[in-house]
């Protein structure tokens, strides 16, 4: 197997910083593919803790080829900031770390629509990071974007950036009664960024053909989950790209090819950031002790994630739209210590069992998830490395895993550290 997509099974969150980073070890390219600074992925080594919003966590591996994909909206000055904090931690990336000229930039406007819209939304709103990159996807689908390429030339970009903020002007006042914004000012602002982030610039593209010409292990990194899909997940309250696999080619320049090794990243348990139907989701007790003992607060924002049981009837929905062949279980650490624990294997819509996701929103907001009950578990798995050696509790959880998405679980995270790993099938 030479390349591996890693994508999120659920609303994100899944734990896909850590399985990019321990698969990136044996990697020779990691690539991100859409996304900006709205993702937030978690890598702890050493005790150490890492977090991403642009930057592939594979950059941690010395030697390791990065890529910003064309799907990729960027934001400068967070790349720039993430570039700052690997310095500063003795992380090398120069001769490593390419941008895809085709990704977007976030430009200052689309930061303050952001939120803008939020407000104007009320009670509908989509619970956005507020980082802009709605409205920078927005831009790109409407012909308006300014890509990175354009920082090329001067002449270019300036007459890109005056014709772009004319509108967007125009918008602001009218629309929101907010006040103009200063070409000068973001022109320089921008120029500025651009002296540092062209030396990365590179078509990524090719450098990626060449990779697979050269048989090289390409780890292509997914950000969100599949029910932020803006296609397949619970619309409005989804993303504004593409998190399943076919996006990831989508993203790189990559065309569909044999030989794909589709892994799942799935919590343990689920849990979702925003707005948006959560069919599992615990308004109790168990929720917050879930949310408190997991962790689960946002990377990005640091918002409290809501938390459920495992919706078994989404995994079974991404399975199917990632074409998945194998599943990384993370976070089942966390069930130490709890009597029972849940799967939810099918819903109960207008008094019909539904094992299929239902696309009919009423139906969404309306199902009633119905459950296996397991029982729970008390020893300490995180010096476990391997399989066998696991609580037969566990054990029994993982295999009612595996016979309700139908695919094998090939990775297991036992722990939030790098090593606190069981591999139970090597991806390359």
């Amino acid at each position: 197997m030479t390349t591996c997509i890693v994508v999120g099974t659920h609303w994100g969150d899944e734990g896909k910083g850590k399985i990019v980073d321990y698969l990136g070890e044996g990697a020779d390219i990691v690539a991100r593919a859409q996304g900006g600074s709205n993702a937030g992925h978690t890598v702890v080594v050493d005790g150490e803790k890492f977090v991403f919003h642009l930057i592939p966590s594979g950059i941690l591996h010395p030697g390791k080829i990065c890529i910003l994909g064309d799907g990729m909206v960027i934001d400068p000055r967070s790349f720039l900031q993430e570039l700052e904090v690997l310095s500063r931690q003795g992380v090398k990336v120069e001769g490593r770390l390419f941008i895809s000229p085709k990704a977007h930039l976030v430009m200052p406007y689309h930061r303050i629509l952001d939120e803008l819209y939020e407000r104007l939304r009320g009670k509908g709103k989509i619970g956005t990071t507020g980082r802009g990159i709605g409205p920078a996807y927005e831009d790109k689908v409407a012909r308006w974007g300014i890509r990175v390429g354009d920082l090329w030339d001067q002449e270019i970009f300036a007459e890109r950036l005056r014709t772009v903020l004319h509108y967007k002007n125009l918008f602001l006042e009218r629309v929101f009664s907010h006040p103009p914004l200063s070409f000068e000012e973001i022109f320089s602002e921008y120029l500025g960024y651009a002296r540092d982030i062209l030396p990365y610039v590179a078509d990524t593209s090719l450098l990626l053909a060449k990779g697979l010409e050269e048989d090289r292990k390409i780890l292509l990194e997914g950000a969100q989950g599949t029910m932020l899909d803006l296609d397949h997940g619970t619309y409005p309250f989804v993303t504004s790209s593409y998190p399943v696999s076919s996006g990831s080619l989508l993203g790189t320049g990559m065309g569909p090819f044999s030989s794909i090794e589709v892994l799942g990243v799935c919590k343990a348990y689920t849990s979702r950031v925003g707005e948006g139907p959560f069919p599992t989701e615990l308004k109790d007790e168990m929720g917050e002790y879930l949310r408190e003992k997991g962790h689960e607060y946002g990377a990005t924002t640091g918002r409290p994630r809501r938390c459920g049981w495992l919706d078994g009837v989404v995994l079974r929905y991404a399975v199917r739209i990632n074409h998945i062949t194998s599943l990384a279980l993370t976070k089942i650490d966390v069930l130490r210590g709890l009597p029972r624990v849940k799967i939810c294997y099918a819903y109960e819509v207008e008094g019909k069992v539904v094992e299929d996701f239902p696309l009919r929103p009423r139906f969404v907001n309306e199902c009633r998830p119905l459950y296996w009950e397991l029982g729970g578990w008390d020893e300490d798995i995180a010096p476990v490395r391997e399989y066998a050696r696991l609580p037969l509790a566990v054990r029994r959880f993982v295999e009612s895993i595996e016979d309700l998405a139908g695919v094998p679980v090939s990775m297991i995270s036992v722990g939030p550290g790098r090593g606190d790993t069981i591999i139970r099938k090597a991806l390359w």
